[in-house]
C-alpha cells in the first residue's frame, strides 16, 4: 500500500499499472488518489463508522482535473470533520442529493399550489399561482429550499418593485410558501422572515363616468365571447373579477333570478346571493343560446370557458383588447376628456359611487358587494342578519337601468331614483 503526502509532484508522479493504485496521504487517514489503468486518476475518501466491527466505505470526492490536490484535500478534511462527529458522509451525500430533486424550488412550488394555496386560498389561488410562474420560479429554478437566502428573495422581488401592487402579492405568495414548508418540517426557518414587506399601493379612486362606461360596454360587443359577455356581468354585477371569471351555470338560480355565490369561491369566504337585474338575465340567456341550450339554462360547467375544462383566464391580453376598442370609439365622441387608466376592479368602484347617485343605502351596497366591513362589522355584524335581500334586487335592477339607458337614452316612463321610489 502506498503512501506519501498527496500534492502536486506526487499526483503528477503517479502512473497507470494493469490493476488499480492507491495513493494514501499521510497526514488526512483515508485520504486517497486512486488511478486507474485507463489513467484517470480520482480523489476519494476512505472510513469507517462503528469502530474496528464497522464496515468500511469510501466516498468519491472528484476526478483530477477538475480537482486540484489543494482542493480535494479541503474536501477531505471536511468528510473527516463529519466522521469524528458519529456521522456518515455517504448517507450524507445521498440525503443531500435527495434534497436537491425533492426540495427543487420549481417542484416545491408546484406542491405548495396543490397543497396549500388550492385549499387555503381557494379563490385566488390561480393568481399565486401565476405570480410563482412568472417571477419566482425563473429565478430559483432548481435550488433546494433550504438553501435559498434573502438575497435570492430580493433577486426575485427586484424586476417588479415598480409594479408596487404585483410586488406586494408576490412577496405575499412567497412568504405564505416559506412558511407552509417550515409548518410542514421542510425547513427550519424560513428566508423572509424579519424582511420587510413591500409598501402598500397607492389607494385606487378611479371611477368610470358614465361616458366611460357606455364606451366600456359598447366596446365589450367588440371583444366576443367569452370576454365580451364577461365584461358585462362585471359592470352590472358589481362580484369580483375572479368570482365572475369563475361562475358555473350550478349557481345560477333563472326562476329565483338570483346567483348564489358559494363560500368557498367568496374571497372572503362569505356565501353571497346577487340577485339578477332584467339585463343580466338578458345576458345568461345569450348565454345558455350559445351553450345550443333550447331552454334554461345549462346545470353545469363554466358560463364562461374557452376549453370546457376550465374557467377563462388571460384577464389582462382581454383588457388590452377593451381598451383599444374603447379608444376607437372615443375617437367619435365629441367633447369627451382623455380616458384614463382603469382596472377590471374599478367597475366595483363604479357601482357603488353610482349606487350612491342612486340614493341606495350604504348597507345595501355593502351586501351586493359582499363586503365585511363598517356596518356589518364587529357587533353589528352578530346582532345585524337582515340579508338585504329586497332591497339588493331592487339597487341591482336601478342601477341596471342606469346602465341601460346611458345606451340607449333615459326612459323616464320606469327609470327613477330608488329614493324617489321610496318617497
Amino acid at each position: 500500500m502506498a503512501k506519501g503526502r498527496i500534492n502536486k509532484g506526487s499526483v503528477d508522479a503517479m502512473q497507470p499499472a494493469t490493476a488499480e493504485v492507491v495513493l494514501w496521504d499521510d497526514k488526512i487517514a483515508g485520504f486517497g488518489l486512486k488511478v486507474m489503468p485507463s489513467g484517470t486518476k480520482t480523489y476519494l475518501f476512505q472510513y469507517r463508522l462503528g469502530g474496528r466491527a464497522g464496515r468500511t466505505r469510501r466516498v468519491t470526492i472528484g476526478k483530477h482535473g477538475s480537482l486540484t490536490p489543494d482542493k480535494a484535500r479541503k474536501q477531505a478534511e471536511d468528510l473527516a470533520a463529519i466522521v469524528s462527529r458519529g456521522n456518515d458522509p455517504q448517507q450524507q451525500k445521498q440525503d443531500n442529493a435527495r434534497k436537491a430533486i425533492d426540495l427543487a424550488f420549481d417542484g416545491f412550488a408546484k406542491t405548495f399550489v396543490d397543497d396549500c394555496l388550492k385549499v387555503r386560498w381557494k379563490t385566488s389561488h390561480k393568481d399565486g399561482e401565476a405570480l410563482l410562474r412568472l417571477y419566482a420560479t425563473p429565478v430559483l429554478g432548481k435550488k433546494p429550499l433550504h438553501e435559498i437566502s434573502r438575497a435570492d428573495i430580493r433577486s426575485v422581488l427586484a424586476p417588479v418593485r415598480k409594479k408596487v401592487a404585483t410586488c406586494r402579492n408576490l412577496f405575499a405568495v412567497l412568504r405564505r410558501l416559506f412558511r407552509w414548508a417550515v409548518s410542514e418540517g421542510v425547513i427550519d426557518t424560513s428566508p423572509i422572515m424579519g424582511m420587510e414587506p413591500p409598501p402598500l399601493p397607492a389607494k385606487r379612486d378611479r371611477v368610470l363616468s358614465d361616458a366611460e362606461l357606455k364606451l366600456a360596454w359598447q366596446a365589450s360587443d367588440k371583444l366576443g365571447y367569452p370576454f365580451g359577455p364577461f365584461v358585462r356581468l362585471l359592470i352590472i354585477t358589481g362580484q369580483r373579477l375572479e368570482e365572475v371569471s369563475g361562475l358555473e351555470w350550478s349557481e345560477l338560480d333563472k326562476s329565483g333570478r338570483r346567483w348564489v355565490l358559494p363560500a368557498e369561491r367568496a374571497k372572503n369566504a362569505n356565501a353571497s346571493v346577487v340577485p339578477l337585474s332584467n339585463l343580466a338575465v338578458n345576458e345568461l340567456d345569450a348565454l345558455a343560446k350559445r351553450a345550443k341550450r333550447k331552454d334554461g339554462w345549462p346545470r353545469k360547467g363554466y358560463v364562461f370557458s374557452t376549453t370546457g375544462e376550465t374557467s377563462i383566464s388571460g384577464h389582462s391580453r382581454a383588457k388590452r383588447r377593451l381598451d383599444r376598442e374603447i379608444a376607437k370609439l372615443a375617437e367619435t365622441e365629441k367633447d369627451l376628456p382623455p380616458i384614463a387608466p382603469w382596472r377590471y376592479h374599478d367597475l366595483r368602484r363604479t357601482l357603488a359611487t353610482g349606487m350612491q347617485r342612486l340614493g341606495v343605502r350604504f348597507e345595501v351596497t355593502e351586501a351586493i358587494l359582499n363586503h365585511v366591513s363598517g356596518s356589518k362589522s364587529g357587533v353589528a355584524g352578530v346582532y345585524q342578519l337582515h340579508d338585504w335581500g329586497p332591497e339588493k334586487k331592487m339597487a341591482l335592477q336601478a342601477w341596471a337601468d342606469h346602465v341601460g339607458s346611458l345606451l340607449v337614452g333615459p326612459d323616464r316612463t320606469n327609470v327613477v331614483s330608488l329614493a324617489k321610489a321610496r318617497a
